[in-house]
């Protein structure tokens, strides 16, 4: 019978207790990514586009003409 030595018994539990820590990180960013898709838009403002939705309507529109 082959019996595992000390040393790899304690290494094998540090390395389960990183895959635990590996997993959980990967199960919360996964878990923002599903809630910041499902919301639309969670930092919406901070992509550097310009989007109508955030520019106010008040009936002026620029033009070309207008530099």
């Amino acid at each position: 019978m082959h019996q595992d030595h000390e040393l790899h018994v304690r290494r094998r539990g540090r390395n389960f207790g990183l895959l635990a820590v590996l997993l959980g990180f990967i199960v919360i960013v996964f878990a923002l990514t599903v809630v910041k898709v499902t919301t639309g838009g969670f930092a919406e403002a901070f992509d550097h586009v310009a989007r109508p939705a955030l520019v106010p309507d008040d009936g002026a529109t620029p033009t070309e003409d207008d530099e």
